[in-house]
């Protein structure tokens, strides 16, 4: 019997790139393997819906489905309950990100090879334009990244978190899906609950994702400021989540900030704030010069940005959104949507 595959793809406004992802991945499917590919659309104003619809109707393995709540956790939840019934794994898709060929193939394969509950896959980012390319360099930096395994990481094994690929079904309805509360960081917590129950979480270095940052400093500041958002609901939901490299992006800027206010009584308080733009001017001349281009001189200005807006959504986030942390007892599993003829939404 053929083992059942449900691929979700959430979309908000992706006709520039879900054409192509759909390809990509249905180009190679796994062998001897019944493949479902379900895009979960958040109401797109740009085609993109309709781009989907002509997919379907040439693939009968297509669907598209209306995701009331826009959220990506809410979709891939959504896709689950309505198509999981059956399903021995679940790969979560994005449509801006780019897939080596085999993608599919070789997450069975990682997953049927460790025996781990969940794959997890390193993201190198990419760009044509200047900031996207410098966020992409330093982001590969212990400066950008903080030596995040699934940020640039070239080993494989078992970690606590990284950008999520595939689970067994089973793993992620007992944990309960993704919280679709978080408009960001529901990935990581995911992991929390999954490691808690059990489950275990391999990283496949081998299988690697193209990922396009944002292009603006604009929009890379409003990216992380929600990732640190998100994140001050993990570490509290999750106590045992928190990793040395997180606090020291807050605590940067806190020092940083008493730094600069006691300045005018005690000058050499001004070393640290000092060191640390030290640190990011030498970051965007040394890629500079590795990349001979000078749109790695952004790189520190993107740090700049990753770290600080982060910074300030992780303090945005302690002070204005409640938390309580979470325990076994507590977990409740996600339930399947009653069996359905399986139309198409």
């Amino acid at each position: 019997m053929k083992r059942s595959i449900l691929v979700v793809i959430p979309t908000l406004n992706e006709a520039r790139t879900i054409e192509g992802v759909i390809a990509s991945l249905l180009a190679d499917p796994p062998r001897d393997a019944r493949l479902d590919l379900v895009v979960a659309d958040g109401g797109s104003g740009d085609g993109t819906q309709a781009i989907v619809e002509r997919i379907a109707a040439a693939r009968a393995n297509v669907r598209l489905l209306h995701n009331p709540r826009r959220l990506q956790s809410a979709a891939v939840n959504l896709a689950a309950r309505q198509f999981g019934a059956g399903a021995e794994l679940l790969v979560r898709c994005d449509a801006h990100a780019i897939y080596p060929t085999g993608f599919l193939s070789r997450l069975v394969e990682a997953i049927d090879r460790t025996g781990a509950d969940a794959v997890v896959v390193p993201m190198d980012s990419t760009g044509d334009r200047c900031v996207q390319r410098a966020v992409a360099w330093v982001s590969d930096t212990l400066i950008g990244s903080g030596g995040s395994a699934h940020r640039g990481g070239r080993r494989s094994g078992y970690v606590d978190h990284g950008h999520h690929a595939a689970f067994r079904m089973q793993s992620f309805l007992r944990a309960g899906g993704y919280d679709e509360t978080y408009t960001h960081n529901e990935d990581a917590e995911l992991d929390c609950r999954q490691r808690a129950l059990g489950s275990r979480i391999w990283l496949d270095s081998d299988i690697r994702l193209a990922y396009h940052p944002r292009a603006t400093l604009g929009a890379l500041w409003k990216q992380y400021f929600n990732y640190g958002r998100g994140r001050s609901r993990t570490v509290r939901r999750h106590p045992g989540s928190w990793r040395p490299r997180q606090l020291a992006v807050p605590a940067n800027l806190a020092l940083g900030l008493v730094a600069l206010a006691v300045s005018p009584l005690l000058p050499a308080a001004l070393v640290l704030p000092g060191a640390y733009l030290g640190a990011l001017a030498w970051i965007s001349v040394w890629i500079a010069l590795r990349q001979r281009s000078t749109c790695g001189l952004l790189a520190g200005p993107a740090a700049f940005v990753m770290h600080n807006a982060w910074a300030l959504g992780f303090f945005n986030g302690l002070i204005t959104v409640r938390e309580k942390p979470w325990s076994v007892e507590a977990a409740e599993p996600l339930v399947l949507a009653p069996a359905t003829s399986g139309s198409r939404a």
